[in-house]
């Protein structure tokens, strides 16, 4: 799936509403909304153009064609140059859990699907699982059977539910945990499978959930996962 990405954006908490009305303009829900802080070093946040502060992070689906005007607006509209404002940056998906995950995460871009590619030869990938509060223990149990060494949890606000329920056909609520779990690659089939079947959109925990390569690690043995 190299023509679909996660956009992530991290911005200060009192513009973290100007870049999500500039998504919903290009037809592009907000997928996730989380709370952060910097912790980086005076050095690094002037390099970034950040100040160390309370952080929006908002997560979305893009493919590259949505990207380039989302990009623009971004640049020309919110000055996202200017800095203090934020950074935006892309990091391509290697696939997505079901078809009706990839309909609402995609909320009606045009897709077209490629040849896998070279990233797909990582060793390791991040699944991330987007459930309903409350839930993660369905997550991360099923997670484990199929032999996910573990994960971090973090707390997290949906949006566009509207939109989800005209997917899929269901209500979802919209205070989300995020589950991040680091596997070896010719472990994730078997682990997104288990927490589709176990935790997925006709559960309680009503999941979605896709999957990063992962191109380089620090701090994961050779013989175990990571356990966050």
């Amino acid at each position: 799936m190299s023509k679909v990405y996660l956009m992530v954006t991290i911005t200060g908490r009192g513009q973290g509403e100007q870049f999500a009305a500039l998504n919903r303009t290009e037809n592009l829900p907000v997928m996730m909304v989380a709370l952060g802080k910097g912790t980086a070093g005076n050095e690094i946040l002037d390099c970034l153009g950040l100040e160390g502060s309370e952080k929006i992070v908002l997560f979305s689906m893009v493919t590259g064609d949505v990207w380039k005007r989302v990009k623009r607006g971004m640049e020309h509209k919110l000055g996202i140059d200017v800095p203090g404002m934020g950074i935006s940056f892309l990091v391509p998906v290697s696939s997505i859990g079901g078809k009706k995950a990839l309909q609402l995460m995609l909320a009606g871009q045009e897709f077209e699907k490629e040849e896998e590619t070279s990233l797909k030869d990582t060793e390791y990938e991040l699944i991330v699982v987007v459930s309903d509060f409350g839930y993660t223990n369905l997550v991360t149990d099923a997670a484990r059977e199929a032999g996910a060494g573990g994960g971090t949890v973090i707390h997290a606000k949906g949006t566009g539910m509207e939109r989800a329920e005209k997917f899929l056909g269901v209500s979802l609520a919209s205070e989300k945990e995020m589950t991040f779990i680091v596997t070896r690659t010719e472990k994730k089939k078997e682990i997104m499978k288990a927490i589709m079947e176990k935790a997925g959109l006709e559960s309680k925990a009503k999941s979605i959930l896709f999957s990063l390569p992962v191109v380089d690690t620090a701090g994961l043995r050779i013989s175990e996962d990571w356990e966050g």
